[in-house]
């Protein structure tokens, strides 16, 4: 929403509009931006809340994702659930290379054939990855073909987005190692935005998502701007 266009459409002062748009970001129900706010991302939530959040969607995501990795190859997966419900579509069979911040991802492949590197460096339990200067420093020393990036929001104008700044930080330290990034995005996370900006939607290669386009205005404007979409092969 604008501040400008919603006082006048209301009648009521841009004061009022300003306030009320500080106490719905205080609440966590918007992102205040330049101007107005943004629908403000669910995926915000500690990494044990999310693990309940649209399960289904991201298992559709998640296969679709999974076909981005092949044999002899390097992947780097980043934290969060959605990357989590890869690691479960991936072929236990598939040997490759995974490249992960992320201990619960670590663990989560210790029954495949894949190859896994964990960077260490300070744990940011929230999301349980781990970022800061000793993260940032082990992820320079790595490459990979294919980003798996995990974010809280996807909008138009706000591109990428995570909640955390550190987060952010890293995840761009991330997507500066690989060919080809990816972000993971089930339906909760179109159309909103976190307080940070992990990137521009035009230095990702395509979002993965399970929603349809067919009457979807954001990604109507996504594809608008050039993002390609893949969604699960049927």
């Amino acid at each position: 929403m604008v501040a400008k266009d919603l006082a006048a459409e209301l009648g009521i002062s841009p004061d009022s509009i300003r306030r009320d748009l500080r106490e719905l970001d205080a609440a966590g129900l918007a992102v205040r931006v330049c101007g107005g706010a943004l629908p403000a991302s669910p995926a915000v939530i500690d990494y044990a809340a999310r693990t309940a959040v649209a399960l289904d969607s991201k298992r559709r995501v998640a296969a679709a994702a999974a076909t981005l990795s092949h044999p002899g190859g390097t992947v780097i997966l980043d934290g969060g659930t959605t990357t989590r419900a890869v690691v479960d579509a991936l072929p236990r069979t598939l040997e490759c290379t995974v490249i992960t911040h992320s201990p619960t991802i670590a663990a989560a492949l210790l029954d495949h054939a894949a190859e896994v590197f964990l960077l260490g460096g300070r744990l940011f339990k929230h999301s349980a990855v781990t970022c800061g200067a000793a993260a940032a420093e082990a992820a320079a020393q790595i490459s990979a073909e294919v980003f798996l990036l995990g974010v809280t929001g996807v909008h138009p104008s706000a591109g990428l987005t995570t909640a955390d700044a550190d987060e952010a930080a890293m995840k761009r330290v991330l997507a500066g190692r690989a060919a080809d990034t990816y972000v993971l995005a089930s339906a909760e996370k179109i159309g909103t935005a976190s307080r940070y900006r992990v990137l521009p939607l035009d230095e990702v290669t395509a979002i993965v998502t399970d929603v349809e386009d067919e009457g979807d205005t954001v990604l109507d404007e996504l594809v608008a701007q050039g993002v390609e979409i893949i969604r699960e092969r049927t």
